[in-house]
Formats: C-alpha cells, sequence, structure tokens
C-alpha cells in the first residue's frame, strides 16, 4: 500500500465559550486529515490544539501537517512504526498534530484487514460511562449547572477549578449543597495552584468527598507531588505531568500520583498512549482517557483504545458535549445518556461530513 495524497482541513468548530484556569476558548481548534492510498480507501484522523496546554495551535498544527503529508506521501502506511518514527526524527514535540497522523495510520491499518480499529488493537467492548465537565464560573453558576446536569442523569460530575484555593472550596461547597454526595465529583486545577495553594485547596475539599484531583501545579512542580499527597487524602491525577511512557515512568517510580490522565494530544497518539497505560499498569496505577476539544470522530478513536487499554478505568469524553455548537461528524462515538458506544464499522468507523468539510479551508499533498 501507498500513500498517493494527504488532505488536510481547518476543521473549526463553533462552541460556547469554555473557561479553565489557564484561559478560555470559544471554538475548537481542530485539524482533520485525510490520508489516500492506492488501495482506494482512505485513513482519517482528528486532533485539537489547546495553546495554553500543549503550546501548539491550530495554525501551527495546519503548517506542520503539511510538512508531514510530504515526508510520507509515496511511502508504505502501514509500516506504522517507521512512519510515526520520521515525524518524531523531522521534529520534536507538536505532539497534537501528530496524533491526527498517528489516527488515521491506525485507522488505515485496520481498514485493511477489514476489522474495526479495536479488534486490530486486541481490544473488546466494555461499559464506558463518561463524566461531564463543568467549566469556571461563580459558585452560584457552577452550582445551577450541576443541579442540572444531575437531573439529566449525570454519572459523575469534573469541575474544572484552579484559581483561589478559597473561591475553589466554596464552588466545590456550593455544588456539594444542591447535589448531595451520591455523585461522584471529580476536580481539574490544570495547573493552576501553587504547592501551598493546593495544599490549602485540598485540604479544604477534603470534607466534600473528591474523587481525585488532576494536575494540582505546573509541571515544573512535580518532584513536589509526592510530598502533596502526603498532606491530602484526596487522590492525585498526573495530567500536564505526562506526555509520554518516560514521563509515566518518572511519576510512578516516584510515587507522585494515584493515576495518569491520557490523551491523544499529549501522547501523539494511540502508539504512545498504549505504551503509557501499560507503564502505569506495571506499578498499579489506574488510567483516565480524556482529550481537549474534540468532535465525535476522534473521541471514537479514543473509545477503540479503551478498549485494546485494560488499565483505562476512568473515561472524560464528553468534549463534544462541553459546548459544542455543530456536530460535523458522520458515525463516531453515540451517546445513550453519559453511556457511549462505537458501531463494528472497519477502523473507526467515523469520518467528516462533505457539506461541514465543503466551508473549511483546505489543503491537498
Amino acid at each position: 500500500m501507498i500513500i498517493t495524497e494527504i488532505e488536510i482541513f481547518r476543521l473549526s468548530i463553533p462552541m460556547e465559550p469554555f473557561v479553565i484556569a489557564t484561559g478560555t476558548m470559544d471554538y475548537a481548534q481542530n485539524t482533520f486529515i485525510r490520508i489516500h492510498t492506492n488501495h482506494g480507501f482512505y485513513g482519517v484522523g482528528e486532533c485539537s490544539a489547546f495553546p495554553m496546554i500543549v503550546g501548539e495551535t491550530q495554525n501551527t498544527c495546519l503548517a506542520i501537517a503539511q510538512d508531514f503529508a510530504r515526508i510520507w506521501k509515496g511511502k508504505d502506511p502501514l509500516a506504522l512504526e517507521e512512519r510515526l518514527a520520521e515525524l518524531h526524527l523531522y521534529i520534536a514535540g507538536n505532539a497534537t498534530i501528530k496524533s491526527a497522523f498517528d489516527m488515521a495510520l491506525y485507522d488505515l491499518a485496520a481498514k485493511h484487514v477489514g476489522v474495526p480499529l479495536y479488534k486490530f488493537l486486541g481490544g473488546e467492548p466494555r461499559d464506558i460511562m463518561t463524566d461531564i465537565t463543568l467549566g469556571i464560573a461563580s459558585p452560584e453558576v457552577m452550582a445551577t449547572k450541576a443541579l442540572a446536569l444531575k437531573e439529566n442523569g449525570a454519572f459523575a460530575l469534573k469541575v474544572k477549578l484552579g484559581k483561589e484555593p478559597k473561591d475553589d472550596i466554596a464552588r466545590i461547597k456550593a455544588i456539594r449543597r444542591v447535589v448531595g454526595f451520591d455523585i461522584p465529583i471529580r476536580i481539574d486545577a490544570n495547573q493552576g495552584w501553587t504547592y501551598e495553594g493546593a495544599v490549602e485547596a485540598l485540604q479544604g475539599l477534603e470534607a466534600f468527598k473528591i474523587q481525585f484531583c488532576e494536575q494540582p501545579m505546573r509541571t515544573y512542580n512535580d518532584h513536589l507531588l509526592p510530598e502533596l499527597r502526603t498532606q491530602t487524602i484526596v487522590p492525585i491525577m498526573a495530567d500536564e505531568s505526562v506526555y509520554d511512557h518516560h514521563d509515566a515512568e518518572r511519576l510512578c517510580k516516584s510515587d507522585a500520583c494515584d493515576y495518569i490522565n491520557i490523551k491523544f494530544s499529549k501522547s501523539s497518539g494511540i502508539h504512545e498512549a498504549l505504551k503509557i497505560q501499560e507503564v502505569a499498569q506495571d506499578y498499579h496505577v489506574p488510567c483516565m482517557i480524556g482529550g481537549m476539544l474534540e468532535s465525535r470522530l476522534a473521541l471514537a478513536a479514543k473509545v477503540h483504545f479503551a478498549y485494546a487499554a485494560p488499565n483505562v478505568k476512568f473515561y472524560d469524553l464528553d468534549t463534544c458535549m462541553v459546548g459544542h455548537l455543530e456536530d460535523p461528524v458522520e458515525g463516531g462515538i453515540q451517546y445513550d445518556g453519559y453511556a457511549i458506544q462505537i458501531s463494528d464499522a472497519v477502523g473507526i468507523g467515523a469520518d467528516i461530513k462533505r457539506e461541514f468539510l465543503d466551508q473549511c479551508e483546505r489543503w491537498v499533498i
């Protein structure tokens, strides 16, 4: 099989403003690619840039994507490790756009043998329930939204924090007051606290039955995570601190976290994500699969990955539910409330609607 052409699309999805500790997003900065082959079918991949987290924008993704396409054109997409190694050799970092190319290769590989991606990866379907995320607002606004989500059948709430500790404690107190204690609450500080602030916030939140806290501090404070764990009963989940399996090994060895959040935008895609969950499993550290602001196409790929990743125990697959104002996807992940399913179509089982792509800026290599 030979790559004959690669299409690159600016996949901007309008959305309600979404606020986290490090900034606000008012549209999903996504990139979509199709890798065409001489076998008459193509592989699809999508990534979602989140500049304040990964240091990539939609424009940097689009620029690098054109370079990647030129590197791969005329080569065998089934030589997956060779192709991915070429991207890492060409440029350090840029994990987000690499993940779209990784995804498209896996889609092609599964289509080549005529099976759903999870079967190609050696996985089996299992029951998956996603949480639902609350962006940062006043305690009163967040409490109102939390109650509405619970009344709508939410399985678990993921609450964005990372501002002043006293204000964050007030946010969770207000939420617990209206939703009670029978629904799990996960919090995500997105690196927003100092060490002292993390201690203050987490100790103050212990009374509110927090399932875990994602990324309480900046990554340069990773060396303080083991000490932080001794100061609170709230379990710590590493997110921005883990981009690859080397990061996972470093944190697990130092007892720096209870859990790890895997995101394709950090791991460069499925290939490295599988390694992260394996390393974490060796240290008995369960993982979560999460994301940035992907559509139902990339989310479907994450479900395929989760089916093949037994150490993934938590699911934060709500990105298209937290304010996307348009759904451009055919097939893909399906929601029954907060329960998740994918079809047994070959590959990822998703594509972007032609009428949506016709409105998108496009490059062909």
